[in-house]
């Protein structure tokens, strides 16, 4: 069998990947112990044998091309393959290692993730973790994301996903809000107050709030002074601090209503919910860092 791959040209593939994922060829000539030159040259090398550009490079910025992204993809997949093999061949599959980054919607990292990491690294010293916090959508290619934990599966056949949970929505205010305009029985009583809005990143629009009227599922819209954006918790700030209704996650508040800070409102009219799910790019060997966090939260949020 003849070679398709020399050594120049698999350094070569290491160097392109490395760029790709720290943006920069300093930053990779950096971490690989050459210089940026030796960078560009192998990419320049990688752009010659396939006849395409790789990178739209300016003085500022470096980023793929359509082209790139999908080389990229691949190259990243194989790569990794090649470590997990000699992982599973030396022993050391059983000890998951490397940086797991990760992103997640501010509400359910700050309540369900970031708790019980310490957790997770306990169990796996070795894996080095970076959390994103964010409600949009990431690009797992150009930022380098090994996983994500959305608010619904996406339509990419690429992706693997993995439900998390429903979690469960209340409308809550502060005694104090509910004692100067009057506490809403009806759905029809929204219209009279100031109900806080969240802002969906993706589209700009507010959410409307879910309820059950009967066996009847609804989506209602609803109006206020204040309207949030990006992060959800600032809303949930406003809500502590009096300023109106809001529809939120139950675990988000659990510990606010516990204490009465917050009191929950139109429970007759609740019972709806939102999902999350994990979801990572679709890969014929999962890296064993990646699979370790998957069955970890997952078991964590059966229990």
């Amino acid at each position: 069998m003849s070679r398709q791959f020399d050594d120049i040209l698999l350094g070569s593939i290491e160097l392109f990947c490395s760029a790709a994922e720290l943006g920069s060829f300093t930053a990779a000539a950096t971490a690989a112990a050459v210089t940026p030159a030796a960078v560009s040259r192998a990419v320049s090398r990688l752009e010659a044998r396939l006849g395409v550009r790789l990178f739209v490079r300016t003085t500022r910025t470096l980023n793929l091309t359509e082209a790139g992204r999908d080389y990229f993809m691949h190259c990243r997949e194989a790569l990794n393959q090649l470590v997990e093999a000699e992982r599973l061949v030396t022993g050391r599959q059983s000890a998951p290692s490397g940086l797991l980054r990760i992103s997640m919607p501010t509400p359910y990292g700050h309540y369900r993730v970031l708790p019980i990491l310490p957790k997770f690294s306990t169990l796996y010293p070795d894996v080095k973790i970076e959390f994103h916090l964010s409600n949009r959508n990431v690009d797992f290619v150009e930022e380098g994301f090994d996983m994500a934990i959305r608010g619904r599966a996406p339509l990419d056949s690429t992706m693997i996903s993995r439900p998390l949970e429903d979690a469960e929505l209340v409308v809550v205010a502060t005694p104090g809000y509910l004692a100067r305009a009057g506490t809403p029985r009806r759905l029809e009583d929204l219209g009279a107050h100031d109900c806080i809005q969240f802002a969906l990143p993706s589209t700009g629009r507010n959410i409307p709030w879910l309820f059950r009227e009967g066996k009847e599922e609804i989506e209602l819209a609803t109006t206020g002074t204040y309207g949030c954006a990006e992060d959800i918790l600032g809303a949930v700030t406003l809500a502590r601090a009096g300023a109106g209704l809001f529809q939120t996650y139950r675990f988000v508040v659990a510990a606010d209503l516990q204490r009465g800070q917050l009191v929950e409102v139109l429970a007759d009219h609740g019972g709806r919910a939102r999902p999350f799910c994990l979801i990572y790019p679709h890969a014929r060997h999962v890296s064993a860092r990646v699979r370790a966090f998957v069955d970890f939260l997952v078991e964590y949020l059966r229990a």
